[in-house]
């Protein structure tokens, strides 16, 4: 597909981010698939997508070398690939990743509660 923010790609890889599953663009960095799974926060966060602020440090690993340890890495340099597993994010990757990151935790009876008295 063609978009300006993506470098080419012509399918979706399958990868895991702190548990949760998504798909993103093969061929891009973990920071660009960041923003494509949420594309409201990620370009406001304080990343300067050229190695240098270190905000964007993760930790991940592969579906294929799951004996492996975790590898810290930087999101603006590594490519995504089908099966990674991100294990460990930056502060600054939490919080602008936290809306899609926790819109799939388990609600608490009293969560709902709370949602039904603020209406």
């Amino acid at each position: 597909m063609e978009d300006p923010l993506f470098r080419d790609y012509e399918t979706l890889v399958n990868i895991t981010v702190l548990g949760k599953a998504f798909q993103v663009p093969e061929k891009n960095t973990c920071l660009r698939a960041f923003q494509y799974i949420s594309p409201d926060t990620i370009p406001y966060g304080r990343f300067c997508w050229n190695q240098e602020c270190q905000y964007c440090r993760i930790s991940f690993t592969l579906a294929s070398q799951p004996e492996e340890p975790p590898r810290s890495v930087l999101a603006c340099k590594v490519l995504v690939a089908e099966g990674m597993q991100i294990t460990d994010l930056s502060e600054e990757l939490r919080y602008n990743l936290m809306g899609v990151i926790r819109a799939t935790e388990p609600r608490s009876p009293v969560d709902e509660q709370d949602d039904k008295l603020r209406l």
